[in-house]
């Protein structure tokens, strides 16, 4: 059974999310968006605090708002980000547009190896699901952990929102496809956690949903 801890960072307000294995104290980081010694600090006292151990570091997508903590990761726990290839370009572009958005930005390593849509990835006991959901990003990937109904969805869909498509790989169809055929297929009870605000589920979002109705 996995615990989720949310850290609201940066001024994109991006949601970083810990996934806790309380039995073991082993934890999966997704998205780091640290994007100063503040936050990295309070990020890290609460790891420490809670005699926690990172054993893997996920990126939804390469967006700068996402990566911002995975150079600040890698030095502090050896973990090398994992997301899918079609996301290396973006994860490049941000070393160039980052210091005209204000942010000092350290390198992202680039992994040597990248997830696969469907891939399973096996943390404990837990089977988690990569899915690929392109549209906001090219190689945008969801987490899916079908025995808790938790879907980590990054920017695909928000509470009566969804992604938005006019950056750099986006498509706005293709968004659209992605909800419907990737994760509007899950269960209606799966609890939704993205990457900005707060939480919704795949039944609310397919009846209430303004841009793509279920």
């Amino acid at each position: 059974m996995l615990t989720i801890e949310i850290f609201t960072f940066n001024p994109y307000q991006e949601n970083t999310l810990l996934l806790i294995d309380a039995a073991t104290k082993h934890c999966i980081i997704i998205d780091p968006g640290m994007h100063n010694q503040q936050e990295q600090q309070y990020f890290k006292s609460y790891i420490e605090d809670n005699n926690l151990e990172p054993k893997l570091l996920l990126n939804t997508h390469c967006h700068i708002d996402h990566v911002l903590g995975n150079h600040f990761v890698y030095e502090t726990w050896g973990l090398t980000p994992q997301f899918h290839e079609d996301e290396v370009p973006v994860l490049v572009a941000v070393e160039n547009y980052a210091p005209q958005m204000g942010f000092r930005y350290d390198t992202s390593p680039i992994p040597q190896t990248f997830l696969q849509d469907k891939e399973i990835i096996n943390f404990g006991n837990t089977k988690i699901e990569a899915i690929l959901a392109p549209g906001h990003s090219p190689g945008h990937m969801c987490y899916y952990i079908a025995d808790q109904n938790v879907l980590i969805g990054g920017d695909v869909l928000f509470r009566n929102s969804i992604g938005r498509t006019d950056l750099p790989g986006g498509n706005h169809q293709t968004l659209l496809n992605s909800i419907q055929e990737r994760i509007y297929v899950l269960p209606e009870e799966t609890e939704v956690f993205p990457g900005h605000g707060p939480s919704t589920t795949v039944g609310f979002e397919k009846k209430t949903n303004p841009f793509v109705k279920g």
